[in-house]
Order: structure tokens, then sequence, then C-alpha cells
């Protein structure tokens, strides 16, 4: 069975297409910029060859042709029609509390997933016109969508709620709902697998962190708590996200610079974190080597930062589960800083984690990093959120044929 996974965002239609009989990538690609004047193509075929052409791409419906043809067309074609795709899986950002789980897109899924513009403005939009593309040019294909909100739908109410009036919650939906769902799913389960413990049986804390992060408590193979909340902004500060901070700083702030509410969530999304921090750049790896080969002070400030904040959300996650099984690392920074993850695990030794700095000193592999004598096991994990979607998918359709 072959499954075509789509990730939409505002301005782009991430592509890739698995088979699941192997579960093995077949190609991948990215529609960039649609809608501007240099919109472009990325493509590429694992040990065949990768393009990048100029295409002008008015709206999703346009990028999903081009993304099409370049699966069925040219020298990188992997398939000889679109019909050898026995369905395709859409990654959905916000599912809000009516999605507990992937399902079939029909006409009122769409119409849902649009009606959460308030609360995922940037996606929600993104993520219906792609479905509806799809829809218009293969509509004999079965679709499915996957939500990074579904797999944290388990928290209790005392983790989801905000202490605002009631009546914003009963109106208007306001509470926590997490996202990175479909990684904290798939690596939670890959760690049991690599533990060798059934998942019913683990406490883990997963720590997906990249240009966006974001850490969940998984008890018995289920979320408890995570730190992303109405939006992705909640949690630790990220690439340019300001991350958790007192709500009264932004009445303050929009009060002095007379600014408007969307110029200052403008602010707190795109131009804070770790680039406002730094001075340097958004992309942890030019802020570590703004520290390591410069002595750059602001730039040892914001990993500090967030090498703390994290830790902080880690130790209380223990505490909320009464004790921790295995802390697993995974995403962008998670898989590929060991630097991060030590600062990160440094003076745990209370709480029994422990890590062998040597083992920690790799990059882009599955590996345990435990230290001897630790009570908690330590790993890191490579995420694949396109497979955990195909899986879903698979399930979802198996039995409509």
């Amino acid at each position: 069975m072959k499954i075509l996974v789509i990730n939409s965002g505002s301005s782009s239609l991430k592509f890739q297409v698995i088979d699941m009989d192997t579960e093995t990538m077949l190609a991948k690609g990215n529609c960039e910029k649609i809608g501007a004047e240099d919109s472009f193509v990325k493509y590429s075929v694992p040990n065949k060859g990768e393009i990048k052409n100029p295409v002008f791409m008015k709206d999703h419906t346009d990028a999903t042709k081009v993304a099409l043809d370049c699966l069925t067309k040219g020298d990188l074609a992997i398939l000889g029609s679109i019909s050898e795709i026995d369905a395709i899986g859409n990654r959905i950002v916000q599912g809000g509390d009516y999605f507990k789980q992937a399902c079939i897109v029909d006409d009122d899924v769409i119409e849902r997933i649009e009606g959460y513009y308030s609360i995922a403005p940037l996606h929600a939009i993104a993520n219906a016109a792609a479905i509806r593309a799809c829809r218009k040019i293969v509509p004999n294909i079965p679709q499915t969508v996957v939500f990074d909100t579904a797999f944290h739908q388990t928290m209790p109410e005392y983790a989801f709620r905000y202490g605002l009036p009631t009546e914003y919650y009963e109106k208007y939906k306001i509470r926590k709902y997490g996202f990175h769902g479909t990684s904290h799913k798939y690596v939670s389960h890959r760690a049991a697998e690599y533990l060798g413990k059934p998942i019913e049986e683990l406490k883990l804390v997963i720590c997906h962190l990249g240009n966006g992060s974001s850490l969940s408590a998984v008890k018995y193979g289920k979320c408890i708590d995570t730190s992303m909340g109405l939006t992705p902004l909640e949690g630790p500060m990220m690439g340019t996200r300001c991350g958790s901070i007192d709500p009264a700083a932004v009445a303050v702030i929009i009060d002095k610079e007379h600014l408007t509410g969307a110029q200052m969530n403008d602010i707190m999304n795109k131009k804070s974190g770790m680039l406002a921090i730094s001075g340097v750049s958004a992309d942890f790896r030019d802020v570590n080597d703004a520290w390591d080969n410069d002595r750059n002070p602001r730039a040892k400030l914001a990993l500090d930062m967030f090498g703390y904040q994290c830790k902080k959300l880690l130790g209380g996650y223990i505490a909320a589960m009464n004790g921790v099984d295995a802390v697993v690392f995974t995403a962008g920074v998670g898989e590929n800083r060991p630097e991060t993850r030590a600062r990160i695990c440094a003076d745990m030794d209370y709480l029994g984690i422990k890590i062998d700095l040597e083992k920690n000193d790799v990059m882009g592999k599955d590996v345990e990093i435990t230290a001897e004598g630790s009570k908690v096991r330590v790993l890191v994990l490579a995420t694949n959120e396109e497979l955990e979607i195909a899986r879903e998918t698979v399930e979802l359709v198996k039995n409509l044929k």
C-alpha cells in the first residue's frame, strides 16, 4: 500500500510517499513560497537525485498539482499513475476538542477544520485548502486527517484548563490543546520498543526540541500533560517564539508601544525566543557557534535560558507522574545538539538522571546516553511524523476497499 502524506502550511506544502509494505520512503518534496512570484518546488528520490525548480503556484491547488506532477512525470517519477496511491494522509495542526483521533475526510470534517481559524489562523485554512485541492484533483483517492492535538486529548481537565472565567472555555474553548502530538505518539511507542517493555507499563517524558519545542508527560501510553497550550506559543522559548511569560507583560508592552493585538502576536511568535535573546539567529546551530567560537554572552544566555526552562518542565512532569522510567530527546535539536541535551540533564542527580557525556557526543543516531548508575534511562530517538501519519491512514482505509 502506498500512502501520500501531505503537510500543508500557510505558504508551503510538504509531501512524501511511503510504501507501507516495507515502511520505506519513496520520495519527498516541498512546494515553498506558495502565492509569491518566486515560489519553487524541491523534490528528491533516495539514491536517484533531487531537483529544485522555480514554478509559480498561486494557491494550494496549484501546489498540489505540482506535487503530483513530481511524483508521476520526469526522470524522478516514482509512479506510473497517481492511481497507484492508495490513500492520502493529511497532517492537521489543530483538531480542537472535537477530534480525539484520526478520521476519514468528509465535508463535515473539512468545515470543522476551517472553523478552527480563530485559534489556528496560519494553519486551519491552509490545511483545509490542501484537502479540498486533493479532493478536486484526485477525487477517487480516500483521504484521512491526523491531528497534532489528538494524542494530547487524554489530558485530564485539571491539566488542560486555564484559570480564566469559565464562560471563555464554554464559549470559545480556550484551553490547552498541545501540539507535535503525532511526534510525541510515534516517539513514545518507539521508546517502548527500544526499552523492550509494553508502553502501558512505562512513564516517559518526551522532549520534542526544535525550532518549535514541546515536552509531554506520557504515563502508561497516555499523555497527561504537555507544554504547548491553546497555540504553539506556550512552553519553553523557541526559535522565534517567546514561550510562556507573564500574561500581564503582554498588556504592558501593548500599552507602552501602542500596538494592536495582531502586532503583539507577531512579536511573540516571530521576533522573540532564541532570535531575540541571542541577537544572532533563531537557529540553535548558529547560536551554539556564536558561543563556542566567539564567546558571545547573549548566545550563552539564550542557550542557558532554553535549557533551564526545559529542565523545569522535565522535573515538573516527573512529579506529575510520580516518577519516570525514561527521558527521550527527539526532533532537530533533540536529536542533533549534544550540548543542549547536556544542559537539560545537568544537575538532575537527585531525580536519578545522569548521562554519559561520551555517549552523548553523537548527532543524528538512535542511541542511549544513560550513565552508569543512573536510575532513569535517557534516549535519543529520531521522530518520524510522516510514518506515523501513514500508519494511522492505513488503519483507517484498509477496510474501505
